[in-house]
This record gives C-alpha cells, structure tokens and sequence, in this order.
C-alpha cells in the first residue's frame, strides 16, 4: 500500500484551502491523462485535504485499472461498472466479474452506470437494459450506485424507481429541481463538479441551494469539466475544493462548513472512514460558534430535524450529557474569535437558564458577543420573567414563532403548556426592553400564514426570517 506522508504534499497556492478533509467522490484516476504524473496529483490533492478519492470504472479496461490504483494507494476507492457509452459491451460473464470486483475491499459502489441520450452511443433500450442490471447488482450487493444521467431525466427516474434501490448518488447533477427532488425522495445523493463555478451555470447554482445538507456531494469528475479558472484544461481531484468554495458561496457559509457536510455525507453514503460518534456541545458554522447545552425541548414540533438525524451541516449535536460550565468553557476557548457564540444546539437552552447566565457572562467578559436561539417559552418554564436577567449578558434573540394563532402553533409545534402561544408573544413583548436586537422566525410551510407573522414581528420591532424546512444552523 503506497501511503502519502505529509512531507512529500505540494500543495497549490492558489488554491483555497480548508482544515475540514473533502472527498472527491467521483474521478477517473486510471484515465491515460494521468499516466505520465498521477503518482504527483495524487500528492496535491492530499496536500489540498482532500482525504479520499473514488475512482470510477467505465469500462472492462478501465475497472482492473480502478481496483488497481485502490490497492496501490490507501486513500483511493474503488467503483466498478460500464458506462452507458459501453452498454454494448456489457455480458452476463461481465455481470459476474462486477460481483466478484465488488467483493475487494476497496470497492465501495457500482458504476458509473446509467443512461446518456446526448451522446447515444449504445442503443437506448441496451443503456436502459444494463443500467437496470446495475442497480439490481448494486441492490443485491448492498453497495450504493453512481448514476450518469444525460438528456435522460424521465428514463433515468422510471429505472431508479422500479428498481427499489435507495442508495445512490446522480453525479455531475446537470438535471431541473424536479429531478433532484424526485432521486432525493428515494434517498439519492446529488453531487456537483466543476460546471457549477461556469459563468453560465445559473440553474445550476439555483439547484445547489435547494439540496438538503444531508444529500449534498462533491466531485471533479476527472480530467473532465475543470472548474473556474482551470476551464478547459485537465481536471485533478485537487480542484475539487474549487467547487466546495462555489458551493460554500452560493449556500451562503464556508468552506470548512461545505467539506465538513459533504464528507461526512460522502463517508455515510460509501463507507469510507469514521463517522464522529460523540455528540459536540461547541460547533462551527460559517463564523459563529454555536453550544449545544441540552438536548430537551418543550416543544415537539412535527418539522424538527431533532427527532430525525444526529447531524446538523456535518456536526453530530446527539448529546450523551449534558456539559457543565467547564466542559463549555474549555471547548469555547477564546470567544472574541467568533462574528457571536449563539445558545442553540438540539434542545431550548433556556431550559438551562442558570448556566446561560453563566456561560454568557464570561463570554461577554471576553469581550464576545452572545446569542440566544429560543422558542420563546422561558417565562413559562420558570414561571417569572426571566429577560432582565439576560438583560447586559445577551445581544440578541432569535425566537422560533413558527406559527400565526394558537390553533396552527398547537398543530405543529406540540407544546407542553396548554397556553404556549400567547406566552410566546408575550415573551417577544417583553424581550424588546431587554435584549438590543431581536429577530422571529419561522419555518416555510403550507400551514403557516407567512403575511400575518410578519405583522406580528413588525407589531412588536423585531426583525423577520423565513427558514426553509430543511435549514438548520
């Protein structure tokens, strides 16, 4: 196993660089475009974090190259099919050999398979024949499938859906919302390589921020579709960071944000690496230091990532205790570091109160500035007004409205106080002569009347934020 040390990494100046490892989940490293220098790309993409790549077999050829590369490198993968272009090369003998290829234990998906109605280079009713034969293979294998779908969106959808597979990812997504939407609902990935930094790549770009983090990848597709500036020119798995910077940019965080998500997607989805097993209870997301101090909450709302997953944007918030004042202050470390450090996490931090007072106040003697994500119930929990005890300690308050009358907020949100509703407005009321700034929000549903929130927050000067079901953080 040819493993690659730290000192032997030439890294690219250019490059943005990010302390989060990526994984380029879909590259041709066994293509002859690499046969004079692949042993140095393999080198900078290291010494550009990225911790793993999937190289992806197309052909007979190209998989033994694919398997290998995996055994020659510890931090290259292996994923064996026959593209759509070499449907017609496809037997039951290659079939086997694909099952047999499966069993090394670098291989880590089935494909690139699909469908490809640009090009046409196999007949329709063969790439649809094979790519049928792959996802049963990949299903019986319990293996995911890399999907190639070009000028084939109903086709492609048709097959994934008869074929029960769930898991998956639509690499090089060149597809509408629609398509997304639909591979997601089957527990599909999508991944982006470097069309998405084009000039031109407006639908693109408009798809990348309606993806879910959970089903969020990055790829280059080497040597194919080099990002911006290197358009037009051979692609290398370094460039991959490219992309994550496009997509951190267009997704409105970081790049450490965008690595961190997609790799731990990458690493779920092929089993590639550790998957953080302890919960955090101070995380980063885009600037902001975030504490996650409890996992309780008094509410139980139908919409809550809590009761669905363990992770927020690459961060594991499933608490196995709650931390004391020490635990928060150690892992803070020094919090004028951050733009806010901001009480939020899998639980209402309010519940807390006593340890926010305390935390805050050391934070601001640090010279930070605070936040508390709330649902506006902290008056109920310790049946008194608590905000002139936040008064001097927090800068500001973000309250989870989520609802324009009694009847809607009891429907989804679940409270356990028969009167939330009107506690939280008055909360909100009373938060004005407190905390400086104070922001409602609410989440983007059908049973939510948007217009009447609105009014509510203007009514009491706060500001107003939509957040989409899926955002979190």
């Amino acid at each position: 196993m040819n493993k690659i040390h730290d000192k032997d990494m030439n890294t690219h100046d250019s490059l943005p660089f990010t302390h989060h490892p990526l994984i380029d989940t879909h590259c041709h490293l066994e293509m002859e475009q690499y046969d004079s220098d692949r042993d140095e790309v393999i080198k900078r993409a290291s010494g550009q974090n990225v911790e793993a790549m999937i190289t992806v077999g197309t052909n007979i050829e190209s998989n033994h190259r694919v398997l290998a590369l995996a055994g020659e490198y510890e931090n290259i993968y292996a994923s064996v099919g026959i593209h759509p272009h070499d449907a017609t090369s496809a037997t039951e003998k290659i079939y086997d050999e694909i099952t047999g290829w499966s069993r090394n234990r670098k291989t880590v998906a089935i494909g690139e398979t699909g469908l490809d109605y640009h090009y046409d280079n196999s007949p329709r009713e063969i790439q649809r024949n094979v790519f049928a034969k792959h996802l049963e293979l990949a299903k019986n294998l319990d293996l995911p499938a890399i999907v190639h779908s070009r000028d084939a969106k109903e086709d492609t959808l048709s097959i994934l859906r008869d074929s029960g597979i769930s898991k998956g990812v639509l690499h090089c997504f060149s597809g509408d919302s629609e398509m997304a939407e639909k591979a997601m609902m089957m527990g599909l990935h999508i991944s982006f390589a470097g069309p998405v930094t084009f000039k031109k790549a407006e639908r693109s770009r408009e798809i990348v921020k309606l993806i879910p983090d959970d089903y969020l990848l990055v790829e280059t597709d080497a040597p194919y579709l080099a990002p911006v500036p290197y358009r037009g020119k051979r692609n290398e798995p370094s460039y991959v960071v490219l992309t994550a910077q496009t997509i951190a940019d267009i997704r409105g965080v970081i790049l450490d944000d965008i690595a961190r998500i997609t790799t731990i997607n990458a690493r779920r989805l092929f089993n590639i690496g550790d998957i953080p097993r302890k919960g955090e209870i101070a995380y980063k997301i885009r600037k902001s230091l975030y504490l996650n101090i409890t996992n309780r909450c008094t509410n139980c709302c139908s919409f809550c990532v809590r009761t669905q997953k363990n992770f927020v944007k690459g961060h594991n918030l499933r608490l196995s205790h709650e931390p004391s004042y020490e635990e928060l202050i150690d892992a803070i470390g020094n919090p004028a570091d951050f733009r806010e450090v901001v009480f939020c996490g899998y639980g209402e931090p309010l519940l807390r109160l006593e340890l926010v007072k305390k935390v805050a106040s050391w934070i601001k003697s640090k010279g930070g500035t605070v936040r508390i994500n709330t649902n506006g119930h902290g008056n109920l929990i310790h049946k008194r007004n608590i905000l002139p005890e936040l008064a001097g300690i927090v800068d500001s308050l973000s309250i989870s409205l989520n609802a324009h009358d009694k009847e809607t907020y009891d429907k989804l949100c679940v409270p356990m106080y028969k009167d939330a509703f009107q506690g939280v407005l008055e909360f909100i009321t009373e938060a004005g002569k407190y905390i400086p700034d104070i922001k409602l929000t609410v989440v983007e549903t059908v049973s939510i009347d948007i217009e009447k929130c609105k009014k509510i927050a203007g009514k009491a000067g706060a500001g107003f934020r939509v957040r989409k079901l899926d955002t979190v953080g």
